[in-house]
């Protein structure tokens, strides 16, 4: 009985660790993606105050060739 408890104990220990490691992973994940949509949005908004300034750009009106 004692050592099947201490079997329970040690898996359990491993599959702690394991959870921990993941949870560290999916925060790192989450950074990176909200420093990639922060990113993403600062690029739209230079492109859409680059379109007001000089306009839209020309390969945006224009049908392409297959026309």
């Amino acid at each position: 009985m004692t050592e099947r408890l201490e079997q329970i104990e040690e898996k359990l220990a491993h599959l702690e660790r394991a959870v921990n490691e993941l949870s560290d992973v999916v925060a790192r994940q989450q950074k990176e993606l909200d420093r990639a949509t922060d990113r993403h949005q600062r690029l739209m908004d230079k492109m859409a105050a680059m379109e007001s300034d000089f306009g839209a750009s020309a390969s945006a009106e224009e049908k392409p060739p297959h026309y």
